[in-house]
């Protein structure tokens, strides 16, 4: 991939501020920004796109190497620094070119076994058929889906080989916090686990990511946080929260102002002050550009709400809209809807819609 690394990044990168703010800094995993600049990290171990290599004498798995990487992090780092670890396990992507697609370790392979994987309620023929009319056979999601979910044996073999691949990172996970705890660190250090986008797993016909409905959009979000009080651990929370809210959420417990330029927040607002869910995001602008052509992954904008979600295709300049609370598994579009409080709503969002698209592709300084 070509490219030039942004003016900014020194600035704004939260690796670059962390650094300069005394901390020790590593990375371990998956980078997945292929552009020519040094990232000033102390420690820095990239691996991505493989499930089983051979490196030296070792035949290794890739949620094996992310896991031994970040333990040498840990065990190497100087104790007299605060430190920042970034684990970027590549598991649960699948090896795209490889028509396993998900290789799980050998000693995972009786896990599961004996289940069955229940398909989704939306994985259906039907639930494909409500997709938009652009939609057609030769979208890469619909071609992944057909080598992933074409039929029950198939389904049932992948998310198997999937869940045991989770089952890992999970296993490495509790690996890296016995080491914090075996340095009395645990107790002081800030723990997030999240990942980078959802899946389909056969829903509304398709395979991985890219779209606005709730199965590629919505992540999990796991936060232990020793300032967070005894009667708050173990709860959940159901505020929006987005990807441009973990970099100020990690300058925030380390006491480093985040720079004006960011437009996410502190998430530990949430869990800190009674008061923030009050003043806390009701919505949020989506968006994803078209990859190589329109045909193969279109673009697609979305405003989302709790109740209500409004998409937008530009590539085709296609509406939809979607009654969350009715219909969770977005198969009914009610964009063309007559009835008056639908009507109401839908010129709502498209007024609200074009106003945060504008202030997000402008200039101005915004927090969302």
């Amino acid at each position: 991939m070509t490219g030039r690394a942004p003016s900014n990044w020194d600035r704004l990168s939260v690796y670059e501020l962390l650094s300069r703010n005394g901390y020790h800094v590593g990375h371990a995993g998956k980078w997945g920004v292929y552009l020519p600049w040094p990232k000033n990290v102390h420690f820095n171990v990239e691996d991505d796109g493989w499930h089983y290599r051979q490196i030296g004498d070792k035949l290794w798995h890739i949620t094996e190497k992310n896991e031994a990487d970040a333990l040498r992090f840990l065990v190497t780092r100087p104790r007299d620094k605060p430190f920042f670890l970034n684990v970027a396990f590549f598991a649960t992507h699948a090896k795209d070119s490889d028509a396993r697609q998900y290789m799980p370790q050998n000693a995972s392979m009786s896990l599961y076994e004996n289940d069955t994987i229940p398909i989704p309620p939306t994985g259906t023929a039907e639930a494909w058929s409500k997709m938009p009319p652009f939609f057609t056979e030769s979208n890469e999601g619909r071609t992944r889906w057909r080598a992933r979910f074409k039929n029950f044996t198939l389904h049932q073999s992948m998310m198997k080989n999937y869940y045991r691949m989770a089952t890992e990172v999970d296993s490495a996970c509790g690996a890296i916090l016995e080491e914090l705890r075996r340095q009395d660190a645990l107790n002081n250090t800030v723990i997030i686990f999240t990942t980078d986008n959802g899946n389909f797993h056969s829903e509304h016909g398709l395979a991985d990511k890219w779209y606005p409905h709730q199965e590629s959009i919505r992540v999990p979000l796991i936060v232990r946080d020793p300032r967070m009080k005894e009667e708050m651990r173990g709860t959940t929370n159901d505020a929006f929260t987005l990807n441009i809210d973990l970099a100020p959420t990690i300058l925030g417990a380390a006491g480093i102002p985040p720079p004006e330029e960011y437009m996410g927040r502190d998430m530990a607002q949430l869990y800190l002050d009674p008061m923030a869910k009050e003043g806390w995001r009701t919505e949020f602008f989506y968006e994803h550009p078209v990859i190589s052509k329109a045909s193969y992954i279109p673009s697609s904008e979305a405003l989302v709400r709790k109740d209500y979600k409004y998409m937008y295709w530009p590539d085709f300049d296609y509406e939809q809209l979607f009654d969350l609370v009715k219909d969770p598994g977005e198969l009914e579009d009610i964009f063309n809807s007559t009835d008056a409080e639908v009507v109401a709503v839908r010129k709502e969002m498209k007024r609200r819609f074009e106003e945060l698209k504008t202030l997000v592709r402008s200039d101005d300084l915004v927090t969302l």
